[in-house]
C-alpha cells in the first residue's frame, strides 16, 4: 500500500509532510522504505511534547481549550507540517498508544487542498505499542490511499 501512496504522489507531481506525535515517526518511516520516497516527502516533524507542537504552529489554545489528544490538535498539526514544507499534503497524528491497560485511541488528519480528513481510530487492541503505531498508520495510509485514488491523476 505505501508503495503505491509514493508513486501515486510521484505521478501526481505532489508532496507530503507529517507531523506525528503517538506514532513516533512512524509514518515517516514507512515512506522513506519505498525506493523514490525522497521525491514525495518534504519534511517530517514528530513532536512529542506540546512545546514543539505549538513551537511549529499548533494553537496554544486549541491544545489548552480542546486538548492535546484531539481532532482540532491532529488538524492544526496537519495544516502546520504541510504549510511548514509548502507540501501538497499534510497528516497530524496524536493520541494515546500506551499500555494495553490504558485506553489506546488516536486522532489524525490529511489535509489536502484546504480540506480536511479526520477520524478517530477506537478499539486499538495490538498487544504492544509497536503494533499498535503499525497498526493506527495502516488506518491513516488506507485512507490516504482511498484519497489519491479518489482524486484521480491531473
Amino acid at each position: 500500500m505505501v508503495e503505491e501512496i509514493v508513486e501515486l504522489l510521484r505521478i501526481r507531481n505532489e508532496t507530503i509532510s507529517f507531523m506525528e506525535s503517538c506514532t513516533g515517526g512512524y509514518l515517516a518511516n514507512q515512506i522513506t522504505n519505498v525506493e523514490g520516497s525522497s521525491d514525495v516527502l518534504k519534511v517530517s516533524l514528530v513532536t512529542y511534547s506540546d512545546e514543539y507542537k505549538i513551537e511549529f504552529g499548533v494553537s496554544e489554545d486549541t491544545i489548552n481549550e480542546r486538548g492535546v489528544y484531539s481532532k482540532y490538535t491532529s488538524k492544526e498539526m496537519a495544516e502546520r507540517a504541510a504549510e511548514f514544507a509548502e507540501s501538497d499534503w499534510g497528516i497530524g497524528i496524536t493520541g494515546v498508544l500506551g499500555d494495553e491497560e490504558e485506553e489506546n485511541f488516536a486522532d489524525y488528519t490529511i489535509y489536502y487542498e484546504n480540506q480536511s480528513y479526520g477520524s478517530t481510530i477506537t478499539s486499538i487492541e495490538e498487544s504492544t505499542r509497536e503494533k499498535r503505531k503499525a497498526f493506527v498508520c495502516k488506518c491513516i495510509f488506507s485512507t490516504l490511499l482511498e484519497l489519491l485514488q479518489e482524486k484521480g491523476i491531473e
